[in-house]
Parts: structure tokens; C-alpha cells; sequence
């Protein structure tokens, strides 16, 4: 299945990790439209109504959101105000113009305390602000746009952007000893297979019947702490020649590295309902590593 050369996308956040991915692979398919956040502002209900009834997008694609999880504890209103209403007036316009709004989402909406992989039925009890406005912009995605995907992801990291493994690799140039926190586990996702699962539900959501609406988990596998990351980031950066020595790698706790906001100590995502809906596999965040040199 391909994607018709007609449709038009809209991606805002196109600047950020997942949406310069997507703009990378889907200039050229498709009628694409991408705003990052000097071209749109999506906190400002007018603007975004003016800039994407203006282009009478197919599907919008939010891959915008405010990150910065700790400081996030002090700048309430303003995570609120990209995380919550930026989604919900993106949902507004979307249902005004009759698109489907494809919404990426996070594993901070749910408290960390499971035993078992969540699923998106599973009860949410965010922790932080961060999580918090993120599960205020899902409810407003579901109450405002009928056309709805909402995508649960984790860990993420690319080469484009501030992540994990850019941070493993600066400090393993410099530092002979690290200490990394192995008491969170969850699954890393490389930001080209988010792109990639989006572009094949995109492809999928022609015809759509009403029942692929709704919430799905896209995470990578396996399933690792911050800790086992690290590890396997240094060893395949010593097999490129990246660094020279493997930093001695320090297990820690949570308790050990205090933080503003309070991480998930589980951040396992079930996506075997994405799986059976669309056919699409978890991301294998090992293989992602492989272009390692690329992650400057």
C-alpha cells in the first residue's frame, strides 16, 4: 500500500525529534504542509484555525508538545497551554474541516506502579505536570475530533534533536565513570519508527471503519532500564570507534538522582493493539543504533 500523491498532511512540531523524521519521509508522497512553532503557534485557537483551514489538510499530524518534563513542575501554563489546548484546538479545527487528527501521546500519563505492560484501556494517574497536561490534551483530542489516533510512545530518541543517546555519547567523550538510573524500565523508540508506524496508519485510515478510532501504544522492544540503554549505547559506540573506552556504568536509583518531576518507575507499553489493527511491529531500538555515527 502506498500513499496517494493527493493527500494533505499537515505536521506541526516539525522541527522537533518525531516531526523532522516525518517531514523526511513524507516530502515528495504527499501535499505536506509543516509547521513548527515560529510558523504556528498551536496555543492560539485563531491561528490555528486561520493557517489550517487556509490549507484544508487530509490529516494533521501533532508531533508538538512541551517536553521539558522538570521544568515543566514550574512553567504550569505553559505546558498546559501547547500540551492541552494546543491539542484541543487542533481537534476543534480538525472536526471543523472533517480530517483525521493523528496525536502523539506519552507513557507519563499512567503512575509507573504496574507489574504488567499497559494497555490503553488501563487506568491513567499521571504524575507529573508534564504527564498531566498530556492527558488533558488526549481527553480534549477525544471530546473535540470524532476522526481520532491517539499514539502512546516512550524513550524517544533520533538523531535529529536533545535525547538519551546523544547524552550517553557526549558524556562517554569526556567522562571515565557515569552513574545512570536502573530502576526505570521501559522501551526505547527511535523517532524514524514512530514516523514510519504513523505513515502506515495514514496509508490504513482511507477507508477506515469507526473501530480503528481511538488510543494505541507504539513503543520499542525490549523492554530496558535507563541503565541497560546506556550500556548497550556505549558498546555499540565503542564498535564504531566513537569513543575509545566504555565509561565504568554506575547502576543507580531513582532515590539516587532527584528530579523536579516524578519518571515513571514503569514505562512498559502493551502495542499489541496497534499490531492487530494495523500490522504494525514494535521498534527495534537496537537497530536503530546501528547508525550510531549519525547521532552528532
Amino acid at each position: 500500500m502506498q500513499l496517494d500523491t493527493n493527500l494533505k498532511v499537515a505536521i506541526t512540531g516539525a522541527n522537533g525529534q518525531l516531526g523532522f523524521q516525518l517531514v523526511k519521509n513524507l516530502s515528495g508522497k504527499v501535499k505536506l504542509k509543516a509547521f513548527d512553532r515560529a510558523s504556528l503557534d498551536i496555543a492560539n485557537s485563531f491561528e490555528v484555525e486561520k493557517k489550517l483551514t487556509a490549507f484544508t489538510p487530509d490529516i494533521i499530524i501533532n508531533a508538538a508538545a512541551y517536553t521539558a518534563v522538570d521544568k515543566a513542575e514550574q512553567e504550569i501554563e505553559q505546558a498546559d497551554a501547547i500540551n492541552h489546548f494546543g491539542a484541543k484546538y487542533l481537534a476543534q479545527t480538525a472536526e471543523k474541516l472533517n480530517a483525521i487528527l493523528i496525536h502523539v501521546s506519552t507513557d507519563y500519563v499512567f503512575n509507573g506502579e504496574s507489574d504488567t505492560p499497559y494497555l490503553e484501556t488501563d487506568k491513567t494517574n499521571p504524575q507529573s505536570i508534564y504527564g498531566k497536561t498530556k492527558l488533558a490534551g488526549e481527553l480534549a483530542v477525544i471530546e473535540h475530533c470524532s476522526k481520532h489516533i491517539i499514539l502512546r510512545t516512550a524513550w524517544v530518541f533520533a538523531e535529529h534533536g536533545n535525547n538519551f543517546v546523544k547524552t550517553m555519547l557526549r558524556l562517554a567523550q569526556s567522562q571515565p565513570e557515569l552513574r545512570v538510573v536502573a530502576d526505570q524500565t521501559g522501551g526505547p523508540t527511535y523517532a524514524g519508527d514512530i514516523a514510519d508506524a504513523i505513515i502506515s496508519i495514514c496509508v490504513q485510515l482511507k477507508n477506515t471503519e469507526e473501530s480503528r478510532w481511538g488510543i494505541y501504544h507504539f513503543s520499542g522492544m525490549p523492554f530496558v532500564s535507563w541503565h541497560q540503554f546506556a550500556v548497550a549505547i556505549f558498546k555499540q559506540a565503542e564498535s564504531l570507534k566513537l569513543i575509545n573506552k566504555i565509561p565504568v556504568t554506575n547502576a543507580i536509583t531513582t532515590a539516587d538522582y532527584q528530579t523536579p518531576a516524578k519518571r515513571p518507575a514503569y514505562s512498559m507499553l502493551n502495542c499489541d493493539k496497534i499490531d492487530k489493527q494495523f500490522a504494525i511491529k514494535s521498534s527495534n531500538w537496537a537497530k536503530a543504533l546501528e547508525n550510531l555515527t549519525l547521532y552528532k
